[in-house]
Order: structure tokens, then sequence, then C-alpha cells
């Protein structure tokens, strides 16, 4: 299975890098092809809203920056796992900035699905996603809960389904088993 990990933790020396390299060995023996992304290590520019990567460059973002790279590696993936502490009730602003920059992977038409008005499929296959989330000091069930339904939302207009959703402070191995027994 190819695995595209994106890792959204702004903290150079917090806990969230050493759970991960740890989960990343687990599945690399388990014969998975895991694909790194650490956002705070790349050059991420903000989405401006311009659109052009649905009317100018059908896909592609105008403004070249990491994200390219790592679209590319999404749309190619079995499963998108996105890493990274809730910070003030969310995950990470970086998160968001590479979640932002993954619209040009849906197309700009919408269709109605199930009552609900969505995006048309751009590609023939989109990857399942997980979500591996480290609680902060400020953390509480709200955020956790408020967190898990938005992403819900979100693999919904990306045609996808939501494999996981476990916190650091839970044994990975769960997430580990997850991916395996899939």
């Amino acid at each position: 299975m190819i695995i595209t990990l994106v890792n959204g933790d702004p903290r150079e020396k917090g806990n969230m890098d050493a759970q991960l390299s740890q989960f990343i060995q687990k599945l690399e023996s388990n014969g998975h092809d895991v694909r790194l992304f650490t956002l705070r290590k790349l050059k991420l520019l903000n989405c401006v809203g311009c659109f052009s990567c649905w009317v100018k460059t059908p896909g592609l973002c105008v403004f070249p920056d990491a994200s390219d790279t790592i679209r590319r590696n999404i749309i190619q993936s079995d499963l998108l796992i996105f890493a990274s502490p809730i910070i003030m009730g969310f995950t990470s602003a970086l998160m968001k900035k590479v979640q932002d920059k993954m619209i040009p992977l849906i197309h700009p038409s919408i269709a109605e699905i199930k009552g609900e008005c969505h995006h048309k499929l751009r590609y023939p296959k989109y990857p399942e996603m997980a979500l591996i989330y480290e609680k902060t000091r400020d953390t509480d069930v709200r955020d956790i809960i408020i967190t898990r339904t938005i992403y819900k939302r979100f693999v919904i207009n990306m045609k996808s389904k939501l494999r996981f959703f476990y916190g650091t402070h839970q044994n990975l191995k769960e997430a580990v088993y997850a991916i395996d027994s899939h």
C-alpha cells in the first residue's frame, strides 16, 4: 500500500515526530511504501483563492510550492494520513494550509449527492484518509469532536472515507492494525 503521511506539527521538538517515526517504521516493516511530508520543513504558500487551479491551469496551482509534490503523492496514494497536534481547537495552521492547497484535486463543477452539493471528481481514484492527532495542554473533548466532524465532512468532498481517527495518547498499533487489516 502507498501511504502519504503529512506531518503538520509546527514544533521542532514536539513528541509527535518521534511517535510518527516509530509508526512509519512499523508500517514499512509491514511492507507499506510510506511517503512523509513534514510541513514545517517545506516551502508552502497560502492559497489566495484565485481559482486559477480550476480555470487557467486545471489541477495545478499557479503558485508553485511544495504542495505540488504533496498533491501528486496524495493522488497516487491508497491512504492519506494527516498528523497534527490540536492547537486552539483544531489541527495546525500548517495542516490547514496544505488542505486549502488540495483544492486542485477536485473539479470546480458541483453535483447534488444525497441532497448535498459537492464537487465532482477530477481523478478516477482518491485515497482513503485518516487523522492522527495529539492533544495539547488546552485540548478538550469538544475540540476532538469538532475536529473529527470537520474531517468527516472534508473526506466527503474528496470522495473518500475516514479510515481512522486516533490520538497519539492511544496505542498507534491500532492504527497500524487498521491499515494492515484492510
